[in-house]
């Protein structure tokens, strides 16, 4: 259940934040297209999800473990991006870590919204 939800909120979230930008079929269709990667981005964290929630996980512990692939995700792709801009030394463990910080605040807003908020 609890894929099934992330996956429904990601694919309204992203077709309402085309739909407002454009105002055409054809623009909203190429816009989808073009940032249909933010949806299969999420395919691993629910993999491992599904993963956690099929080993025995409770929910909140699947939801955990789909966040710290997100954060790994993030993490890795901060590099990547840092090699690829071919940034060296200091520059590219700066901005690894801004790309690690951001998967981590994250997960504290997560916290902060299921203990304190509700």
């Amino acid at each position: 259940m609890l894929v099934i939800s992330v996956v429904v909120t990601l694919l309204v979230y992203w077709i309402a934040e085309e739909y407002a930008q454009l105002p055409s079929r054809a623009s909203i269709q190429g816009a989808l297209a073009a940032t249909w990667p933010m949806v299969t981005a999420s395919y691993l964290p629910l993999l491992a999800a599904v993963l956690a929630t099929l080993a025995g996980a409770s929910a909140l512990t699947a939801a955990n473990a789909g966040l710290v692939v997100a954060v790994v995700l993030l993490t890795v792709h901060g590099w990547l991006a840092g090699r690829a801009a071919q940034l060296q030394s200091w520059r590219l463990l700066v901005a690894t870590s801004i790309a690690a910080g951001l998967g981590l605040v994250m997960i504290l807003l997560k916290d902060l919204v299921l203990t304190h908020l509700h």
